[in-house]
């Protein structure tokens, strides 16, 4: 995207023009005896020097700002630094059983990869307790692509339980397992597109495997937690309606640097003040930058 000075504009709003195309009381006619402050040439522009005028009027009155090249939510970096300050003690659920803490960090890097997969089709629609839950399960009998294959459904099935969906999560793992074994030799898919196309993987675990088991941000992860804080928070231009929507709202003008930290931020965030019914509102240092908190 061009900036305002690609334009001819300075931020103010303010048109830029070089002192070597302004004419003054001294300037020299063309052809005439050379300068004594030779025009450098303009293809290099951070070389020039510039003069600002007001596109109307002498004093720039009237004038108005020129747009910032993309959207950003109003307030929003207040609004980080205080879900910072509030989850500076780490200790929301999200914080201790997360999928960073669900896998065997002795294993081998292929086993732990895989580890880190599984933790994340375990996680969808589920507490984080109780995904840890069903990994301490399956880990206490040797967890990986082998074991998995050679457990039968029922098994499987009894492992994992209570976890969300926990019959047709059997199926995936099986499948994603299977494929694994087959393609990747052993190992997961280093790219979010391959991620994609295994069994029961969706972008929210794409994106978090890519971080936690390659150490590559591909994108921001968002579950239900961030979806809701974020439209709570009007974090995106229009209400989203899928946490993809969200995610691809948020992705647009968010920092890039901040995209890996966003997730785990405002996942506990959720889990322990932005609640999806009742959230406490009267305790959020937010209360007053919200404009979900103005209408309760």
């Amino acid at each position: 995207m061009c900036s305002p000075q690609e334009f001819g504009m300075n931020a103010g709003g303010m048109r830029m023009v070089t002192r070597s195309r302004v004419l003054g009381p001294r300037a020299r006619p063309r052809g005439g005896e050379k300068s004594h402050h030779p025009v450098k040439r303009q293809r290099k522009a951070q070389s020039l020097n510039v003069a600002y005028e007001a596109s109307d009027g002498e004093n720039g009155e009237g004038t108005e700002p020129v747009k910032a090249p993309s959207w950003e939510p109003q307030d929003w970096r207040q609004q980080l630094a205080n879900i910072r300050t509030m989850r500076s003690g780490k200790d929301a659920p999200v914080d201790q059983l997360g999928v960073e803490h669900c896998y065997d960090p002795s294993a081998p890097p292929k086993v732990r990869r895989y580890q880190v997969l599984l933790s994340l089709m375990l996680s969808s629609q589920t507490k984080d307790q109780v995904t840890a839950g069903a990994m301490q399960r399956l880990r206490a009998r040797g967890l990986t692509i082998e074991s998995i294959l050679q457990t039968d459904d029922n098994t499987l099935g009894t492992l994992i339980y209570p976890v969300g969906f926990w019959r047709t999560k059997v199926k995936y793992i099986k499948q994603t397992s299977a494929i694994l074994q087959q393609r990747y030799d052993g190992d997961i898919p280093a790219s979010v597109a391959e991620l994609l196309t295994l069994p029961g993987v969706g972008p929210k675990m794409a994106h978090l495997a890519m971080t936690v088991a390659w150490g590559t941000v591909s994108g921001i992860a968002v579950d239900t937690h961030v979806h809701r804080i974020a439209n709570r928070l009007k974090w995106t231009k229009k209400v989203t309606k899928s946490p993809e929507e969200t995610r691809i709202a948020l992705e647009e003008w968010l920092p890039r640097d901040l995209w890996s930290e966003i997730n785990g931020l405002l996942v506990g965030f959720g889990q322990q003040t932005c609640l999806p019914v009742r959230p406490r509102c009267q305790v959020c240092l937010n209360q007053a930058l919200c404009p979900a908190a103005q209408g309760l």
